[in-house]
Parts: structure tokens; sequence; C-alpha cells
């Protein structure tokens, strides 16, 4: 096999190679749209206005404007949460 070859796993999952990600810019999470061209045949399409899941950072600031009274901090947070825990 060569470097541009994937093989299927058996939960129906391959890969995408390196040289391909890089040139294609693909990122995780990013939508591959697959189209038979013929029975031996296939094309991976990459639609256009798919967005890709927010990062987990940009989930921060979501959550903000949701709530603009969230804690400033993790341990603030951890501490409001921890507040009503009791030791058994």
């Amino acid at each position: 096999m060569d470097d541009m070859t994937t093989t299927l796993t058996d939960r129906g999952q391959t890969s995408v190679p390196a040289a391909i990600r890089r040139k294609a810019k693909l990122a995780p999470g990013q939508a591959l749209r697959w189209e038979f061209i013929s029975d031996h045949e296939l094309r991976v399409v990459i639609p256009e206005n798919v967005k890709t899941p927010p990062s987990a950072v940009a989930m921060i600031g979501y959550a903000r404007r949701l709530n603009p009274g969230l804690p400033a901090t993790t341990a603030k947070m951890m501490e409001i949460l921890r507040a009503g825990e009791t030791d058994a």
C-alpha cells in the first residue's frame, strides 16, 4: 500500500492521509460529504457552508454572553459548585 491508501475499520471508520488533510486544510470535526460516482468510485466533497463545531474556548465566550454573572475563574466556579457538598 502507498501513503494515500487507507483501511476501513470494523466500525466503518477510516483515516484521511496527512498529505490530503494538509492540502485541503481539514481540521478535526470537519464535515465531509461522500458521493457515489460509480459502483467502484466515490468522491469526497468538503461542504462550503458547514461550520465546524466551536472550540471549548469559544463555548466559554458563548456561556458568558448567556449568563454574564458567571465567575471569572474555574477555581471560583468550583468553589460555588462545592458550596453545597457535605462530608459523607
